[in-house]
């Protein structure tokens, strides 16, 4: 079993005291970006899948905070911004995958379009299915086309929202309050896809930074 990815990019450690510590916004995104860059060209250097397996797992064994403090406050359409929303997506899966197969489920049928497909999930999918498949979007980001791994992802948010707006339609007569949490969850999830394909976009052109 590889051992826990500690540190994900080998900088100074000043420049992560600089990161955490700084409450200067310019210099925050700079050094997400940085690191984010980094990141990236380090586990895409390594052919044997060792870094991008530790990277896979490591907001499982170590909690999404410290992602949150790289990247979290970063543009939506950058590349530190595309990471996040990948490891919070994955969190959310790992966090609930009986919620999350069920409004998969749900958003396969009543969405008129390819977006299970894209995203890859099997039918039909429990939540062990979907753990694999955030698993396995995310480790394509890492190590294969980053630009494709987007996509699916993307295409599992909007499949996710459509499950949530439905059920929340179905919830709105008898549990307003559950159907309004749906709702708000439908949303997240569409700005999600949004921003995800965005980025993908901005990565096939190169201006993905």
């Amino acid at each position: 079993m590889p051992a826990p990815f500690h540190r994900p990019v080998r900088l100074p450690p000043e420049t992560f005291d600089n990161l955490l510590g700084s409450h200067d916004p310019a210099e925050r995104t700079r050094m997400a970006h940085a690191t984010a860059s980094a990141l990236l060209a380090r586990v895409r250097a390594d052919d044997s899948g060792v870094s991008a397996e530790r990277l896979v797992a490591y907001a499982k064994e170590h909690g999404i905070d410290e992602v949150a403090e790289l990247w979290a406050k970063s543009p939506a359409v950058s590349l530190p911004g595309a990471l996040w929303r990948l490891y919070l997506l994955q969190a959310s899966i790992h966090g609930d995958p009986a919620t999350a197969a069920l409004l998969h489920e749900r958003g396969r049928i009543e969405l008129p379009s390819a977006d299970a497909l894209v995203a890859g999930a099997p039918v039909p999918a429990g939540p062990d299915e979907l753990v694999a498949l955030i698993d396995t979007i995310l480790r394509g980001a890492f190590s294969g086309d980053f630009s494709v791994a987007l996509e699916r992802a993307a295409a599992f948010c909007r499949v996710q929202a459509s499950g949530s707006t439905h059920l929340a339609d179905d919830y709105e007569p008898t549990e307003p309050h559950r159907s309004s949490d749906l709702t708000a969850r439908a949303s997240r999830l569409s700005a999600f896809a949004h921003d995800l394909a965005a980025s993908a976009g901005a990565w096939r052109t190169g201006s993905l930074n």
